[in-house]
């Protein structure tokens, strides 16, 4: 039995005990978790791809015609039923035969992730339909020893493109070019992981606008990388939680350097960010509930004087958040094999924003950090 086929016959087992009889999986990111699929043109061209998951029957995959034969060669799964646009109703009808068979009595659907146009043409009444997110979520936290070495692939490819980025990193420099540094050493590094033959389908390619911040503007939290030159005194905020990927998993990643100088108050207010992270992670363990974790770093915020802008972690893994997060009134505890994002961050409105993050994996007696990188204040 393959991982995919494993994670599977877990889902049915789950729909089962809550009495579900078929889940409607449309999240690209569910579909690739269990079906070993992932297609290019999906909702944003209007081309659903749909995985049918029943408790006593063979799963279907449900794709545009024009990617079934790549489907064919990269899904475990046999039953794949191509749609093509404008004819026979496209995916709708293949949805409708594939749910008649079935019998549905309560249909499980991803809420928060279906495309509203695809809810608004399911086959069942609304009575029938039940939320399944919560349960792929669950079956998605605990990572796998080999999801884990796969992680900390990613963590090495997001080492490599930070590392890129500093070597770049001076004045006179623009941003974009410390971009492009950050996606060649990138792809770089996830193709050195790769075989020709056996991941033919996965690209080591790293795409995604990077998140690049640099002189007064590093307080513009999330903005891309434009054509603004570095000059001296510039701190330089990178964050890699965008584009940090490889074979579909996705980590968190931010580092910050200085360009020449660093300020006193600078200094001051991007090591608490650091402390706050650090406290954070002190707390990691099996046991510890997710909102504690949170308080630790909050904690930090505010003997520095500072408030806290977002919160401290968020679950990672095939979707760039997953369940649960390290924020408040978050009590689920945590278990070892989850992977959380951990950040530190303290944003000075239209002055400065200091801030750090890494990706770790909740091991027995603590945790291991995925993105291994100096946090040291660092100016180049």
């Amino acid at each position: 039995m393959s991982e995919y086929e494993g994670r599977v016959s877990k889902l049915r087992d789950a729909l089962r005990v809550a009495n579900i009889d078929v889940a409607l999986i449309s999240d690209p990111d569910a579909v690739a978790y269990f079906g070993g699929f992932w297609n290019y043109l999906g909702m944003d061209f209007g081309r659903p791809t749909l995985l049918v998951v029943s408790q006593d029957r063979d799963p279907v995959l449900i794709t545009p015609l024009m990617e079934s034969e790549m489907c064919s060669l990269m899904t475990w799964i046999k039953d794949i039923r191509p749609w093509c646009d404008g004819i026979d109703d496209e995916w709708r009808k293949p949805l409708r035969e594939v749910l008649a068979a079935s019998k549905v009595k309560r249909l499980g659907v991803e809420r928060a992730k279906m495309p509203p146009l695809v809810a608004a043409a399911l086959p069942v009444d609304a009575d029938h339909i039940v939320d399944v997110g919560q349960i792929i979520f669950d079956l998605r936290t605990i990572k796998t020893s080999s999801e884990i070495a796969t992680m900390k692939q990613a963590g090495q490819v997001a080492v490599a493109m930070v590392e890129a980025a500093k070597q770049v990193i001076r004045e006179g420099v623009p941003e974009y070019e410390i971009a492009l540094a950050v996606v060649a050493a990138g792809t770089r590094k996830a193709a050195s992981f790769l075989d020709e033959h056996k991941d033919r389908f996965v690209s080591p390619t790293i795409y995604n606008l990077q998140i690049l911040q640099s002189g007064r503007d590093v307080c513009l939290v999330h903005r891309r990388s434009s054509v603004r030159t570095l000059k001296r005194g510039d701190p330089v905020y990178l964050c890699f939680c965008g584009i940090a990927n490889f074979k579909n998993y996705k980590l968190g990643f931010d580092r910050e350097f200085f360009v020449g100088s660093v300020t006193d108050e600078q200094a001051r207010v991007y090591e608490a960010a650091v402390a706050a992270q650090q406290a954070a992670l002190a707390q990691i363990r099996p046991g510890v509930r997710c909102e504690d974790v949170n308080a630790a770093a909050e904690q930090v915020y505010k003997d520095a004087g500072f408030a806290p802008g977002y919160r401290t972690g968020r679950s990672i893994g095939y979707s760039f958040l997953e369940t649960p997060e390290l924020k408040r009134g978050e009590q689920r505890t945590l278990e070892a094999g989850m992977t959380f994002a951990v950040d530190g961050g303290i944003t000075i409105e239209g002055e400065f924003g200091g801030r750090v993050g890494d990706s770790i994996v909740v091991t027995t007696d603590g945790f291991e950090y995925l993105t291994n990188y100096p946090r040291e204040l660092a100016v180049v």
